[in-house]
């Protein structure tokens, strides 16, 4: 899924969470790790992409696209190696649980806005195929992925974005005290 998506959904939910419980969580941070994996995957190789774009005589007609499938030529652009390897990384679901015990046994309670990072990985699985990125979530255990369906698929960015204005719509809607502490009638 898109990153922007990726966030939205983040916030989204843990909005819908501070309504039902007693110690809202910092959404913003929810925010921050629902994004998390893309950017720590991808935001060297853009840097590398843009800058030889710009000044390395780069052309776009030369950089590979999604429809390419992956991973493009490592010869020419090697950026897109660390890219997987960074991929890999970011979106296992092995990888997030030791991640969130390390942060749980530093911070000595569990540290819920890593959720976001959670989320994002089962959104991804689902909505990748194995032309472009499949999600290895399993990784480092196993390579198997999941060949779902393209989240660049016009349909489907359609009706993503619908789902998530009528989220924010309702979570607006019921503005308010959180569930708790609104009385019952």
């Amino acid at each position: 899924m898109d990153i922007f998506s990726h966030g939205l959904w983040a916030g989204a939910a843990y909005k819908a969470i501070n309504k039902k419980t007693a110690k809202p969580l910092n959404t913003r941070l929810a925010v921050f790790w629902g994004v998390f994996p893309d950017l720590f995957a991808f935001a060297i190789p853009f840097a590398w992409l843009f800058w030889n774009l710009i000044f390395g005589g780069l052309k776009f007609s030369d950089v590979p696209g999604p429809h390419e499938g992956e991973p493009p030529p490592q010869d020419r652009f090697w950026v897109f190696h660390l890219a997987t390897i960074l991929y890999n990384l970011s979106h296992s679901l092995i990888i997030f649980l030791i991640v969130f015990c390390v942060f749980w046994l530093i911070l000595r309670r569990p540290f819920w806005e890593l959720g976001g990072w959670f989320l994002h990985i089962l959104i991804d699985i689902p909505t990748h195929t194995y032309k472009f990125y499949p999600t290895p979530f399993l990784w480092p255990v196993s390579s198997w992925k999941l060949d779902g369906f393209s989240w660049g698929t016009p349909w489907f960015l359609v009706w993503n974005y619908i789902f998530i204005v009528i989220i924010f719509w309702w979570l607006k809607k019921d503005k308010g005290k959180p569930r708790h502490e609104k009385t019952t009638r």
